[in-house]
């Protein structure tokens, strides 16, 4: 595999003529977008379910299998039949460039509702529902009976009934996704594009991952957690960060041959054609917060059996499509984890230069790793150099280039793309040159995320932009 190039968009950040993007036209030409920049890879967030009480977060899910209605496209639907053009007209916006996730919910599940009403099944349809029983079966009974109580799992009274055709609707979004992405991903490949995809390393606690398997987390009794994801203080947050998702049970993993996780990743690299592991420190040692605590300044770390786990994930797919999200709190024993089984790692360029001689400056990269300007929980470059950025970091950026670059932002892309790493990844808005209007994600908090969305496609001098740095600093396909 040779050196190659791709930038990172979740889909719901892609323009639409509806209140969130979707996997409809506008990815089609994105894609051609990428294939005219000479980019080889096209990364996107997890694709999971989210929703409007968890701040909307793919990372903060009700199910690490499932996908998520929200990014349906209503004009593949139409092209169907299933949906008529008059529908459609009457939920169409002007582009903007944030998501309204409150509409969204509410406009997809009219337009879904309908095209379920006039769905008729078929042999597609039922060979989708056997192959992906295994989660499918626990998922919609999830859905269905969280929907009627209206309440998290564990307080659920037991007495809900569960309507057949509620089961069939939810069966029925998860085969549009599926077929959709589907659709979209081969596309893509035909183009030589490769689909980078993101896997959460926690499920919600009110999730039908953590109902169903409710042996493989650290549970107490009546199904609340004992303790709680989340990191240590740092640099960038003085109280640390109370995810509040919960913890495995490893050890109840390792005596099942870590099962649950083989199955997911084999679930996972059906939809792409790279996984990145969220917070991949998590396999060597992870950090809990008891439940309750109103900060993550409590907790403490233990050992998690990550040698264990990636050898029989080796042992299962030998070629190892996937790469690390190695940021945080790192030491010598995830990186020689990583590195012993040839995982590439992160490097991210806004991180570099708060400090006299870090590991993410260009210098220090490795082959075997990959280079982003920034990240969706970052803020991007533009925003990062000129607010975030004290003038002592300022000056060793523009000492770093060597020169006072007109735009901040394509000078990181251009070092980016020249640095050692195999893979280049740039965030769309650093290529826009967006500042603080263009985060996706503050980390820590809920409100006001995964809004920022492009309001149209890359111009012609963005593509060309890219492509010369493609030609210029050896990116080609793969």
């Amino acid at each position: 595999m040779g050196r190659v190039a791709g930038l990172l968009l979740p889909v719901s950040s892609l323009p639409s003529p509806y209140s969130v993007g979707d996997l409809g036209p506008t990815a089609y030409r994105f894609v051609d977008s990428l294939a005219k920049a000479g980019q080889s890879l096209w990364q996107v967030l997890p694709l999971n379910p989210t929703e409007l009480a968890h701040g909307n977060s793919p990372y903060f899910s009700t199910s690490l299998f499932a996908g998520n209605p929200l990014l349906i496209s209503p004009d593949l639907l139409c092209e169907e039949g299933l949906l008529k053009p008059f529908e459609l007209d009457s939920v169409r916006c002007e582009p903007t460039h944030r998501v309204d996730y409150r509409r969204a919910y509410a406009e997809k599940e009219h337009l879904l509702t309908l095209a379920f009403e006039r769905f008729r099944g078929g042999e597609d349809f039922e060979a989708f529902c056997q192959e992906n029983a295994y989660w499918l079966e626990d998922y919609v009974k999830f859905s269905v009976i969280r929907k009627a109580e209206r309440r998290p799992w564990w307080q659920w009274s037991g007495h809900s009934q569960v309507c057949e055709r509620e089961l069939l609707k939810e069966k029925f979004l998860q085969f549009v996704f599926f077929k959709q992405w589907s659709k979209l991903k081969q596309y893509a490949n035909s183009k030589g594009i490769s689909i980078v995809g993101d896997m959460p390393i926690y499920p919600a606690q009110d999730s039908c991952d953590v109902w169903s398997n409710q042996r493989l987390f650290k549970l107490g009794e009546g199904g609340l957690p004992l303790t709680v994801a989340g990191v240590p203080p740092d640099y960038f947050s003085q109280e640390g960060q109370l995810w509040g998702n919960p913890v495995y049970n490893w050890q109840v993993l390792k005596e099942e041959g870590f099962s649950w996780w083989l199955q997911r990743i084999r679930h996972n690299l059906k939809l792409f054609d790279l996984l990145r592991f969220d917070h991949f420190r998590g396999f060597s040692a992870f950090y809990q917060v008891p439940y309750g605590s109103k900060t993550a300044r409590q907790g403490w770390w233990e050992k998690a059996p990550g040698h264990e786990f990636l050898q029989k994930v080796k042992e299962e797919f030998a070629h190892m499509p996937f790469l690390a999200e190695d940021l945080g709190t790192i030491d010598r024993q995830v990186s020689e984890l990583r590195r012993s089984f040839g995982i590439p790692g992160m490097r991210v360029l806004v991180f570099a230069f708060f400090e006299q001689d870090s590991t993410h400056l260009p210098h220090h990269h490795e082959e075997n790793s990959v280079v982003y300007t920034s990240t969706h929980d970052t803020m991007p470059v533009e925003g990062w150099f000129y607010q975030e950025l004290n003038e002592t970091g300022r000056k060793r950026v523009l000492d770093y280039l060597g020169y006072a670059p007109e735009s901040i932002s394509r000078a990181l892309i251009r070092l980016a793309y020249m640095s050692v790493a195999r893979y280049c990844i740039v965030p769309v808005q650093d290529l826009l040159g967006l500042g603080p209007e263009g985060r996706i994600n503050w980390p820590g908090t809920v409100e006001g995320n995964w809004e920022w969305r492009m309001k149209s496609m890359l111009s012609q001098e963005a593509e060309e932009f890219l492509l010369s740095l493609c030609h210029t600093y050896g990116r080609g396909s793969w």
